[in-house]
């Protein structure tokens, strides 16, 4: 099974939760997109629930000597979330991703800024919040969201994804009060490979969905 695009990926995942939404399992919805790709998935699932959509800002940590090398993730000011595992078979100190973390905190601002423009961080009390992205490989970024957002005190947590790994549905059924995913290949090897269409999405692609809910 392959999508399209991701805007037919998030009118699939829109129809699975919104039937959930007509359960009563999603009082007060609140759509949290984790950018880029995953709002284009969550403008379509916000839409359908018609409930208000938002960005939370989530940068994957990379090994200094392969970026790609996801060893960990990091959202809002909070200390970075690391993968322990994954820096002892590398061989890795904290100490030695002090260059990366920077780096990449400092994206993670200039997002937020430029994504929000002004506009306050939602409120996130005792509403039902849905964090989406476009898919799971790991894991690692979505992980840092939920505890982020956990650390909020919304009255729920559902994390909502077109395709993930089964490794990394599994996981986040220990993060998220429920995971929504349409489909778990087992042999996932990468989130763009079950996609027809998987361009990048720019920062204007992002503010034009966020603008379009406002």
């Amino acid at each position: 099974m392959r999508f399209r695009d991701r805007r037919q990926a998030g009118g699939e995942l829109a129809e699975k939760l919104r039937t959930r939404q007509s359960e009563g399992a999603l009082p007060d919805p609140l759509v949290l997109a984790l950018p880029r790709g995953g709002v284009a998935v969550a403008r379509e699932v916000a839409g359908a629930l018609d409930a208000p959509l938002d960005v939370l800002v989530v940068r994957k940590i990379g090994a200094p000597f392969q970026e790609e090398l996801g060893v960990g993730a990091m959202a809002g000011d909070e200390v970075p979330l690391l993968d322990e595992e994954a820096m002892r078979h590398l061989g890795l100190r904290e100490a030695a991703l002090a260059p990366v973390i920077e780096r990449e905190r400092a994206e993670l601002r200039r997002r937020e800024a430029l994504y929000r423009q002004g506009r306050p961080a939602p409120d996130l009390r005792g509403r039902t919040v849905i964090v989406v992205d476009d898919g799971l490989a790991t894991g690692s970024t979505a992980r840092a969201a939920l505890r982020f957002v956990r650390r909020q005190a919304p009255e729920r947590v559902v994390l909502a994804a077109p395709v993930c790994s089964p490794e990394a549905a599994e996981l986040m059924r220990a993060e998220a009060d429920e995971v929504i995913c349409l489909h778990q290949p087992t042999a996932f090897m990468a989130v763009g490979l079950w996609y027809e269409n998987f361009d990048q999405l720019t920062d204007q692609d992002v503010l034009e969905a966020l603008h379009a809910q406002l």
